[in-house]
């Protein structure tokens, strides 16, 4: 169901907001476009109880998120967007993350963003953390999705890489 509602609302949003990205607005814009559509499309499917967050960077008790990366380095997280229950929905806390980039964007800015939701998809490092259901994680994770999308203007296209359980399991090309 993840799946699909996020296809729907990212249909929705480069439909949509054909002419903001066009006009070269920023990431940031557009990520919260994407957010307004996420939560429609939520409410569409009888989804509650989520939110859709723009730089959402903060976690149980007002303290900021982090990752463990696969060097088991401590990082402070800042995602693009989330879909998250806000820690209010301990059983299924962490739905969807996003990340964006234009296209000229350099590389290692991509590669970090794909590795952010390989980590922030992953279950648990070697029995370092883990996501019980039952208590909030040290570190953010168990993202049941995690979507890179890569905004081409001058094709008017876009791609989209999806990331489940720390790997990239599809990548499409769309136009716009």
């Amino acid at each position: 169901m993840l799946d699909v509602l996020m296809r729907h609302a990212v249909q929705t949003f480069f439909q949509k907001e054909r002419a903001n990205i066009l006009n070269g607005v920023a990431e940031r814009n557009l990520c919260a476009r994407l957010a307004l559509y996420i939560e429609l499309e939520m409410e569409r499917v009888g989804l509650q109880g989520y939110y859709a967050d723009v730089e959402y960077n903060r976690k149980q008790n007002g303290a900021v998120k982090t990752i463990m990366d696969d060097e088991y380095k401590i990082i402070r997280i800042n995602c693009d967007l989330i879909l998250h229950s806000r820690g209010e929905i301990i059983q299924r806390d962490n739905l969807i993350a996003v990340e964006m980039k234009k296209i000229e964007r350099p590389q290692y800015e991509k590669d970090s963003d794909i590795n952010r939701l390989r980590a922030m998809t992953k279950k648990s490092y070697d029995d370092i953390w883990s996501f019980d259901g039952e208590t909030h994680p040290e570190h953010v994770c168990g993202y049941e999705y995690g979507y890179f999308l890569e905004i081409d203007n001058v094709n008017r296209s876009y791609n989209v890489i999806t990331v489940v359980e720390g790997e990239v399991i599809n990548q499409s090309n769309f136009l716009f």
